[in-house]
């Protein structure tokens, strides 16, 4: 045995968790565009549903011991910034496992805000069949509003994919999150989302 084999750390063990999901027939190039940025969109209607969302994400990679994946901030930043929308975005490619972690974190962290994406959609719906203002719902016009300020701040306005969302797209789009969430956290929810990100759209 070589010196070189020797000092070679053991591989980690990939966390069990991750086996719930597929192995995507992709190359080693990691995730396709498409993903990353519905990855990151998922995430980021979770932190404009919850003031704590960056916090929680990472306090639920501890808890389903994903720390192997996703060990810290720092981390979490570079494999969110693969979004090619991002103002800082990373040319690293996001790896399944990585993209794996992410998404069975944010399904998990829907399953916690269940309740407040129903009645946020609910309300929505609400709004729409009465041609009413979407600030008629104090909660809802809430989150509407902290999406697009995350959008905003976190997303490369000298991209024409950014520049070109209005408030009102924005507003659609953040809606459309709150659809893909609890989509996740429903029978099967979270494995044909995951799909989803491969195959085409959410159905």
């Amino acid at each position: 045995m070589s010196t070189t084999q020797l000092n070679t750390p053991p591989a980690k063990p990939t966390p069990y968790v991750l086996e719930s999901l597929p192995n995507p027939p992709i190359g080693e190039e990691g995730c396709p565009r498409r993903t990353k940025i519905q990855i990151d969109l998922m995430l980021l209607a979770i932190e404009a549903l919850d003031l704590s969302g960056s916090e929680a994400i990472l306090a639920m990679a501890q808890e389903l011991d994903l720390q192997s994946v996703i060990p810290n901030r720092v981390a979490l930043w570079r494999m969110r910034s693969t979004n090619p929308l991002r103002r800082h975005s990373q040319r690293r490619p996001l790896s399944i496992p990585e993209a794996k972690a992410l998404v069975i974190i944010g399904s998990n962290l829907a399953r916690r805000l269940t309740v407040l994406i129903r009645q946020l959609l609910l309300a929505y719906q609400q709004l729409t069949d009465k041609k009413l203002s979407l600030d008629h719902h104090f909660r809802l016009y809430d989150y509407l509003e902290r999406f697009r300020v995350h959008f905003r701040s976190r997303m490369n306005p000298r991209r024409s994919a950014v520049a070109d969302y209005t408030d009102d797209a924005l507003n659609e789009l953040a809606i459309e999150q709150l659809t893909h969430l609890l989509f996740c956290t429903g029978t099967y929810g979270l494995q044909r989302f995951w799909n989803s990100l491969f195959d085409g759209e959410v159905a």
